[in-house]
């Protein structure tokens, strides 16, 4: 059968909604704010200060706005994300579970990818907006400074796909269990093995280790902090995003035959 992009963006705009008819995403997206405030405001006074010594003491044109704002700052925004996302996807499915929703919606018109797809884009579209309202950052930076542009864009597409890859694994452990705290710390717990596995490769041998650092999230982020496009990152970021969301249609096909 084919998919149909109006039931995804139905099933999307009204799980979007819900998030809204409940604290969650006004919790998260304030919460997101003032630490990603903080840390701007923290990235910038230091990098005043740096440049203020080097110039004080004559040693060179100092740290660039990109290696002592601009990669310090998505870089952290990342790790935030890793701490929030559990909180965006836990409900998805887990919620429909513990309702007894999941019925209603396995038995409509529509298809399970559709259905998964659009639980997919309703939390991507939250996560845009939280993106998009870091917005102001770059403008500040344009406004008192010269910042390169190019590792602007692709440290946002790098930290969209990042987190896109988040949502993949949250919506996978909120179709496991009916209990949205413990898809929460699954999530976690999933996101930070993928985040920290590139930490073994010390202890591994040179193929596992080249394979553990292929398969850490953070290690082809690297790129896009640089202001590198690699078309084998977001190879690897979109297949990581398929993959959960396929483990996703297959928990839940087998729960709609039990």
């Amino acid at each position: 059968m084919k998919i149909s992009l109006r039931n995804i963006w139905t099933i999307a705009g009204r799980d979007f909604k819900t998030y809204f008819t409940s604290p969650i995403a006004y919790i998260v997206i304030a919460g997101f704010m003032v630490i990603m405030g903080w840390m701007f405001f923290f990235n910038l006074s230091h990098f005043n200060m740096q440049n203020m010594q080097y110039q004080q003491f004559n040693m060179g044109k100092g740290v660039s706005i990109t290696e002592g704002i601009i990669r310090p700052l998505y870089g952290n925004m990342n790790v935030i994300f890793l701490f929030l996302v559990p909180f965006i996807t836990m409900r998805l499915f887990a919620e429909e579970k513990k309702l007894h929703t999941i019925e209603l919606l396995m038995t409509s018109p529509v298809q399970l990818s559709e259905i998964i797809l659009g639980k997919f884009f309703s939390s991507f579209l939250l996560v845009s907006i939280m993106l998009v309202l870091t917005g102001v950052y770059p403008i500040v930076l344009f406004a008192t400074g010269n910042p390169e542009l190019g590792p602007i864009v692709t440290s946002y597409i790098g930290t969209l796909l990042l987190s896109s890859c988040y949502l993949s694994i949250g919506i996978l452990f909120s179709s496991v269990t009916e209990n949205q705290i413990v898809a929460g710390a699954l999530t976690f717990a999933a996101g930070l093995f993928f985040w920290l596995v590139s930490w073994a490769t010390q202890s591994a041998g040179p193929v596992w280790g080249e394979l553990l650092t292929y398969l850490s999230l953070i290690s082809h982020y690297n790129n896009f902090g640089q202001g590198l496009l690699n078309t084998s990152d977001i190879a690897f970021y979109l297949s990581f995003i398929g993959l959960g969301l396929f483990l996703t249609h297959r928990v839940l096909d087998s729960f709609r035959w039990r």
